[in-house]
């Protein structure tokens, strides 16, 4: 199961070997941190993954002699340093791997045994890699792509977490594209993404045009009759239980009135019911008034757009492009909408299984913000505890995971985690992601762009991977500050020029 390629020997230190960890002594220099052994024990075949690396020599180990030598000539002039220096890995025991089972480490490697690197076929048994996977790049120290399975990753809902400038946007389209890449036979599902600043417009361009449609946000509308009372009331959540109670009696009326006419009715039919009925004009004054700024959000109309079966296609990407859109409470609104209306009819069998991507997910289901203000976070959190059952997959994708709601991270049961520097971040990710020990959130510290973590549900072990390039093309949305910086100073020396010209 090893490749048979020695790596060191086992030693005794004063720690171990144990059952959970282990060292070697190195006789080979293509040994890094994060690398997976194994050597063979008692039980069978012991994996071990090097979480540090440490070099010494005799020759330089008292300071005040090396500082005394070194006055006249280098140690290395008059001693064989290098015959003294030697290089020790230390490596956390895994499991022991044996007939493609993993099992608990109950009893430490023996010093001398011999460390080898871990075959690449046995590795990916060991990790959970799957042959019709999802692959999201290779992993760190080996040669062996990180192909991750579909339901393991996905169907108990997933979060990516970074800083701005991680890599975040980068590992989501890599994502998407491997959806997108699935054949008949692997299992397709509809692919969904709230995106708050245009990130993904470039799949509608290049090899995924033709399944990737993109909704502007302005055109997006809402169904008013498909709107509940209760989900009326989250968009007003300033009304009073009087209020509230005239609002259930007027919809009841209307969708009666419709259902005999056969046709449907708009918010401007519930404004106008309202105004003619006789309610205290103490209760009627504002509540029409909070109407009267709901009519002003400009989304409501007689039919959805998009149609959900529209939204939600096998294979497909549809993009809600919610760049446009300045008002926070409108995109809540119609994350909500959406997200309720996608749930239901996938419970129904309406719809196929579908992943839903949340960009800015700490916008839109924040942990502390008031009803008000987290409008969408409802829906979000009972996606995250219910959507399993029924094939309804979440991404969360955040920079500020501490300000994200704990319960839908929580629920998140894979993580895929970029460079994180914020302390508050870093131990909000330590709290709610299992399986991840402080070496590992150290670690996150250091990444460089384009190096992930992934832990969780979708791996045995977690695994450091080297995110694979994207095939799709980065969205042209948005200008860099020195091409915005040359069109303001261009576009104030026209002006200047005009006035002068004029005078």
């Amino acid at each position: 199961m090893a490749d048979g390629k020695e790596l060191g020997t086992v030693v005794s230190t004063i720690d171990g070997p144990s059952t959970e960890r282990f060292s070697f002594v190195l006789n080979s220099k293509q040994v890094r941190r994060g690398q997976f052994v194994a050597c063979e024990g008692e039980q069978g075949m012991l994996i071990g993954h090097v979480i540090d690396i440490t070099r010494a020599n005799r020759y330089f180990e008292r300071a005040e002699s090396v500082a005394e030598y070194e006055k006249t000539a280098p140690l290395s002039a008059n001693f064989p340093v290098t015959d003294w220096e030697y290089t020790v890995a230390n490596a956390r025991a895994l499991g022991v791997f044996k007939n493609r089972h993993i099992l608990r480490s109950t009893f430490p490697a023996a010093p001398g045994s011999k460390v080898q690197a871990v075959e690449a076929s046995v590795l990916k048994d060991f990790l959970g890699f799957v042959d019709d996977g999802l692959a999201i790049g290779e992993v760190e120290n080996h040669k062996l792509p990180a192909t991750l399975d579909l339901t393991r990753l996905l169907q108990k809902h997933l979060a990516i977490l970074a800083m701005s400038g991680a890599g975040k946007s980068y590992l989501a389209s890599v994502l998407m594209e491997e959806l997108l890449d699935r054949k008949l036979e692997h299992g397709r599902i509809a692919i969904v993404v709230i995106d708050p600043h245009g990130e993904y417009l470039g799949f509608k361009s290049g090899e995924y045009a033709n399944r990737t449609t993109v909704f502007e946000g302005r055109k997006v509308k809402i169904a008013f009759h498909k709107v509940s009372p209760h989900l009326l009331f989250e968009f007003m959540t300033q009304l009073t239980i009087t209020q509230k109670r005239e609002v259930e009696n007027a919809l009841y009326e209307l969708r009666r009135e419709a259902k005999n006419k056969s046709q449907t009715y708009g918010l401007d039919d519930l404004i106008s019911h309202i105004q003619g009925a006789e309610i205290k004009e103490n209760v009627k004054g504002p509540l029409l008034s909070w109407l009267s700024q709901l009519r002003k959000k400009r989304i409501f109309s007689t039919s959805d757009y998009p149609r959900m079966k529209q939204l939600a296609q096998p294979g497909k990407l549809s993009v809600i492009d919610l760049s446009e859109i300045d008002s926070n409470k409108r995109k809540q609104m119609l994350v909500s909408y959406f997200a309720r209306r996608l749930l239901k009819m996938r419970k129904r069998g309406k719809v196929p299984p579908f992943l839903l991507i949340i960009e800015e997910a700490h916008n839109f289901a924040p942990e502390k913000a008031q009803k008000e203000a987290a409008i969408s976070r409802g829906i979000i959190t009972t996606i995250a505890r219910e959507g399993r059952k029924f094939g309804a997959s979440l991404c969360l994708i955040s920079q500020r995971p501490v300000h994200l709601s704990t319960t839908a991270l929580s629920q998140c049961n894979s993580n895929i985690i970029l460079r994180v520097t914020n302390p508050f971040d870093i131990d909000h990710i330590g709290e709610s992601c299992e399986g991840i020990d402080k070496g590992m959130l150290g670690a996150i510290t250091t990444l460089r762009v384009g190096e992930a973590l992934v832990v969780g549900e979708a791996v045995n072990h977690p695994v450091f991977v080297k995110i694979r390039r994207r095939k799709s093309r980065k969205s042209s949305k948005g200008e860099s500050l020195s091409s915005m910086a040359r069109k303001y100073e261009v576009g104030e020396e026209e002006k200047r020029k005009d006035v002068e010209a004029f005078i």
